[in-house]
Parts: structure tokens; sequence; C-alpha cells
């Protein structure tokens, strides 16, 4: 076998493992990259149902907060919004006491 298809190979099974590697987190629900692409900042607390806050990690820097709305759809919510922040404090003193 030449150097070139040695290395061609090498490259092409090293591509089917970081394949397989990307599979198996994404089975186990680790995302791959940030889940908010855009963010709401208009008050729509009454419609909601759940909030997950998912910190920054290695596969995105920012903080996300994603609401489920009564409705079953996911909203993402912008941070910085000021009733977005009364709520998290909200959600964080109930988990403290």
């Amino acid at each position: 076998m030449t150097t070139n298809k040695v290395i061609i190979l090498s490259v092409v099974f090293l591509g089917f493992i970081a394949i397989a590697e990307a599979m198996s987190l994404r089975s186990l629900g680790v995302e791959l990259h940030c889940r908010c692409i855009q963010t709401e900042s208009k008050r729509i607390g009454r419609h909601i149902q759940k909030i997950e806050m998912i910190a920054p990690n290695s596969h995105c820097e920012e903080t996300e907060i994603i609401a489920t709305l009564k409705t079953g759809q996911e909203v993402c919510l912008d941070p910085e919004a000021p009733w977005v922040k009364k709520v998290i404090q909200k959600i964080l003193s109930r988990r403290k006491n």
C-alpha cells in the first residue's frame, strides 16, 4: 500500500469515529451546539408551563433559558430581559428554601 492510500484510509477511519462519537453523544441527549438561535424578550410569563436553564458548557458559551409553553412549544428566553431575570430569581430562591 502506498503512503497516500494509508493517509486517506486513516482520515476516513478517523472521520467515521468522529461521526460515531457525535451520534452517541446526541443519543444521550447531549447537544453539540447552542439550542437557542433567537431569544424572546417580551413578557410571556402566564403562558409558561416549565423553564429549563442550561449553563454555559463546552458546546455553548451562553446561558440558555428555554421555556416550554402550555401549548408544548419551546421558546428561548432572553436572559438579559428584566422579567426573565425576575423569574429566574424566583426559581433560584425557591430552590434555596
